[in-house]
């Protein structure tokens, strides 16, 4: 999530890492916070957001304590975060609440949470795609202090793509030609709406009735807006599909098959 002024008791976490971490340089450090270390923090290696609504990505991790530290006194969650240094508040976000922990003994907790993007609410925009690091925030919970330990991950938050394919016509007769029309969209985070994703290389692929596995036939390029045409020569009863490759800021897409009657 990103943090706001409005935030309210539930996402406390957030609220006092943001403060606390993205505060200009010239301000006083945050107070010593709870005595924890994290590890085996596992997180997506892609997280894939669409263009409207809430998109929530499950995280687990590990905390370790001194015995003498109430798993009570302190609130801890995953963040991921952009750059050495934690800037402004657009290179941080925060899980929406506190992970919820299970004791396996007195030093270890073993932790679920979840890192929610509200993209409808502004919280993201389409800059903030792209590679981002894992990190781990853990606050006192009845007086000031905060723990941040970084590099822990890495992971990439991804604009979520669509992908039509369209082959016609249907039946066709051997030998005829078939045309593949398709057309490859991507969410817009500002707009909350998808846009044609033009200038793209999408593949052409191909599986025979009763076959398991696909073929390329051919790489196709996306026209400015995100249309796709191409044609090949109709030879036996399958299916035709267009995939599309994840970017660096867009998320990998297959379409949906069309199944193509050769007679």
């Amino acid at each position: 999530m990103r943090i706001r002024a409005t935030a309210t008791a539930a996402v406390v976490l957030g609220t006092v890492a943001l403060s606390a971490l993205a505060a200009p340089a010239a301000q006083a450090a945050p107070a010593a916070g709870p005595k924890v270390t994290f590890s085996n923090v596992k997180i997506g290696k892609t997280l894939v957001v669409g263009a409207s609504g809430r998109a929530s990505f499950p995280v687990t991790y590990t905390v370790t304590k001194p015995a003498s530290l109430s798993a009570k006194s302190f609130a801890s969650g995953p963040a991921i975060y952009r750059g050495a240094t934690i800037a402004k508040p657009s290179d941080l976000f925060v899980s929406e609440n506190p992970g919820t922990c299970k004791a396996p003994s007195a030093t270890v907790l073993n932790c679920t949470a979840s890192l929610v993007f509200n993209v409808t609410d502004g919280d993201l925009i389409n800059s903030e795609s792209g590679a981002w690091k894992v990190g781990g925030v853990a606050v006192n919970v009845s007086k000031d202090g905060l723990t941040w330990q970084g590099d822990l991950g890495s992971t990439k938050l991804l604009r979520q793509a669509k992908l039509t394919t369209d082959a016609a016509p249907e039946p066709v007769k051997k030998g005829r030609t078939i045309t593949v029309k398709g057309t490859l969209t991507r969410a817009n985070w500002e707009t909350n709406k998808y846009a044609g994703y033009g200038a793209q290389t999408v593949q052409l692929q191909y599986k025979k009735a009763g076959a398991k596995t696909w073929t390329t036939l051919k790489s196709v390029k996306t026209t400015a807006k995100g249309t796709l045409s191409t044609t090949v020569k109709a030879t036996a009863d399958g299916y035709y599909r267009y995939n599309f490759v994840a970017t660096s800021t867009t998320g990998a897409v297959a379409s949906a098959a069309d199944y193509v009657d050769v007679r």
